[in-house]
């Protein structure tokens, strides 16, 4: 499984790494094939020499024996020792036919919201990933994505234009962040094809397979809180710094940070028995009597880089009940917080 894959046919390059957890695929066509064939050689060797050539380098390849690889660029030479591709570990998969074909970047929205909050709890593997499922509202169709730790969670969708079959499947933090990786940039579309173990997204020459999570995601609806009437809005980039500031006071950033409200301010504040204290007052807007609540420090950063407006909303109960964040700027996406005993 440390080797890659390489197969020489029909005017393509096709390379195909795996660790049995993720099959990632991708095709090169720009070359030139003398002779079709496939073998399998060391990916990081492999990749360790190439990076090393200029970028205009003209690379040759030829598979000398079964297990000898002759690769050829400028004035360099080099012999990979090689593995049968027969022994390679991979198997075809099948999807059935329907799919979701979404812009990327849609799909790359959806998990930057909601990766933050995936659980690294590995007693309950439930909680590991983004439960990615087809919700209704109305006469509205959505691709839903969901993930908590139980101390947070944070939701987030796209309108579909046609209803689809789409089996939910949690998917795993280590394909989340491949897939990331391969959205980054792209700006067309992405092919997403699933079943009740696998699923597939696909995505110009590259094709991404990955295992889901075995397991059942909570009914995350029933968290998110009805009576939340008390409204604390404040400026984003205010709201951040002052953060970041008072917890500078701490070494540990999941600092509790204690938020007393009134009607027209914030006052933030870190108490920290080992390292000192700190405070910083900003302008807000509160629509209720005056009160305190706490929130982990790291944990309303991690959201409050998500939104997009210019001011954050605060949706309050009390000092012990969860709270909503909301984003005036995209209301497809939600986060609930759940705040803390100082």
């Amino acid at each position: 499984m440390s080797n890659v894959l390489i197969e020489a046919n029909n005017e393509k390059i096709k390379l195909t790494s795996t660790d049995l957890d993720i099959i990632y695929i991708e095709e090169i066509s720009e070359l030139e094939i003398l002779e079709e064939g496939s073998t399998t050689t060391s990916a990081t060797i492999l990749y360790d020499i190439i990076r090393k050539f200029s970028p205009s380098s003209k690379i040759e390849l030829n598979l000398i024996s079964n297990n000898k690889l002759e690769l050829k660029s400028e004035n360099s030479k080099f012999n990979l020792l090689c593995l049968s591709p027969n022994d390679f570990p991979i198997s075809k998969e099948n999807f059935d036919s329907n799919i979701i074909e979404i812009d990327s970047s849609k799909i790359k929205k959806i998990l930057n919201k909601t990766k933050f909050s995936i659980s690294n709890d590995e007693t309950r593997h439930y909680l590991s990933g983004i439960f990615l499922h087809k919700t209704k509202n109305k006469e509205n169709i959505f691709l839903s994505a969901a993930s908590t730790d139980s101390h947070r969670l944070s939701t987030s969708r796209i309108k579909l234009e046609t209803d689809i079959n789409f089996e939910p499947i949690i998917l795993p933090r280590k394909t989340i962040y491949q897939l990331c990786s391969l959205l980054d940039g792209a700006n067309e579309k992405i092919k997403i094809y699933n079943n009740k173990s696998k699923i597939k997204f696909e995505l110009n020459n590259s094709i991404l397979i990955s295992k889901v999570i075995d397991g059942k995601f909570p009914n995350y609806n029933q968290v998110i809180p009805s009576d939340n009437k008390k409204i604390l809005e404040i400026n984003l980039k205010n709201f951040i710094n002052s953060v970041d500031h008072v917890i500078s006071v701490s070494s540990d950033k999941k600092e509790g940070v204690k938020m007393n409200l009134s009607k027209d301010k914030l006052l933030l504040s870190v108490n920290n028995p080992n390292s000192g204290d700190g405070t910083a007052m900003i302008k807000s807007k509160f629509n209720s009597e005056d009160m305190s609540i706490s929130f982990n420090s790291r944990y309303i950063i991690d959201i409050a880089s998500q939104i997009e407006n210019e001011n954050i909303i605060f949706k309050l109960n009390n000092p012990g009940s969860p709270a909503i964040i909301n984003d005036l700027s995209d209301p497809d996406s939600i986060y609930v917080i759940m705040p803390m005993k100082i």
